[in-house]
């Protein structure tokens, strides 16, 4: 089995990465143990039924990842969850169906400190699907326990509060046409609820590509929108982004572009053809928007892979201001080391710090627009 990622991660060195499965299915725990113990840097050593064999066994035995089903008969898998990060905390990849409650949960697994949330295959798969699990399971692994500490502290282990943005915040001029753009992969649900609440929640458009399948994206959305005071809804081609909007990236096979048409910026949804690793895709996201960099900020969060460092090196090279999420606080520096790596990311910054620096950037307006003087191009 070949891993299309492991270059990035750089050689396997030393003992294999210990995983515990939970699943009530005897067949999904089957399944999981040989997908996993495929890859030699991981070593599946031992399977639980339910929330309590779970905790038993990892009382007893060290692990280094849980993969965790989310629907259990007794203690859910959410509930486990919550309780597990309260009281010794561990890198957990959730595993879902994709039903409309699957997916809820899902998202309210990742904001309570899953590092990764995957669908659970319902029938025939791949040497692609397997290669990603095993991606997936291995570098959840590796999150380092001050990552993962830091991470819960912030927003991992409680849902995130409705934001009030302080007055100072609120009411800014911006550059006409300003547009804020953000890419995310693993730990971005975490991470853009960090984020998000720290923009002017009365300023420019803000356009997010997060790696996750169609309907968690569904409800990520419906949930960020309960919290935030922005108005927060899936893309749609045939509204103009207005101040205060913050748009997210639908799945099911196809990108997210921007389009400024006198003045306003608008979504256009383009065919995932040929097939990209990611759908949707951040580089496809900003790369749209070059033409127009001078008016857009854009920050790259954490994400495994590579996804969105050439569309940010673009935007910098065209006038962009751009950031990325630093190592310390990425739960996987993949897609910020990537960019980073190009020369593509102008501040790199903690988390915390990303959202008031996006406000603060180069998109607040010059002098000469103050007096109306500046114009789109």
């Amino acid at each position: 089995m070949t891993h299309p990622y492991s270059t990035e991660a750089g050689a396997h060195t030393g003992a294999a990465k210990r995983v515990l499965v939970v699943d009530d299915s005897r067949a999904m725990r089957a399944w999981l143990r040989t997908v996993l113990t495929a890859d030699p840097r991981l070593h599946v050593v031992g399977e639980a039924a339910d929330a309590v064999e779970a905790r038993d066994y990892i009382k007893a035995n060290p692990v280094d990842v849980l993969t965790l089903d989310i629907e259990m008969p007794g203690m859910s898998g959410l509930d486990f969850l919550t309780r597990l990060m309260r009281a010794r905390p561990m890198p957990v990849v959730m595993m879902s169906s994709l039903t409309a409650a699957g997916s809820e949960a899902a998202i309210q697994a990742l904001s309570r400190g899953a590092i990764d949330c995957m669908v659970k295959p319902t029938s025939a798969y791949g040497e692609e699907l397997t290669n990603d699990i095993c991606e997936r399971v291995y570098h959840a692994a590796c999150t380092r326990p001050s990552q993962l500490q830091m991470w819960l502290q912030t927003k991992g282990a409680r849902p995130a509060p409705a934001a009030a943005a302080p007055a100072s915040q609120q009411r800014h001029a911006y550059r006409r046409g300003a547009l804020i753009l953000i890419g995310a992969s693993t730990g971005g649900v975490a991470a853009l609820e960090t984020v998000l609440p720290a923009l002017d929640p009365h300023g420019p458009p803000v356009v997010v590509v997060q790696h996750m399948p169609g309907n968690f994206l569904v409800s990520f959305s419906e949930r960020l929108n309960r919290q935030l005071p922005q108005n927060v809804y899936l893309a749609d081609e045939s509204r103009a982004l207005e101040n205060g909007d913050i748009v997210i990236a639908p799945g099911h096979d196809r990108h997210t572009e921007v389009r400024n048409r006198g003045g306003s910026w608008y979504c256009r949804f383009v065919p995932n053809d040929p097939p990209a690793l990611h759908c949707p895709s951040v580089d496809v996201l900003f790369a749209s928007a070059a033409s127009q960099a001078r008016h857009i900020s854009a920050a790259l969060l954490t994400g495994l892979g590579r996804d969105g460092a050439d569309g940010l090196l673009k935007l910098s090279q065209a006038g962009a201001a751009t950031f990325g999420q630093d190592e310390a606080t990425c739960v996987v520096y993949g897609m910020p080391k990537a960019a980073k790596a190009l020369g593509a990311i102008q501040r790199e910054l903690p988390l915390d710090d990303i959202g008031a620096a996006i406000r603060d950037s180069r998109i607040a307006p010059r002098r000469d627009e103050a007096h109306g003087t500046e114009q789109m191009q």
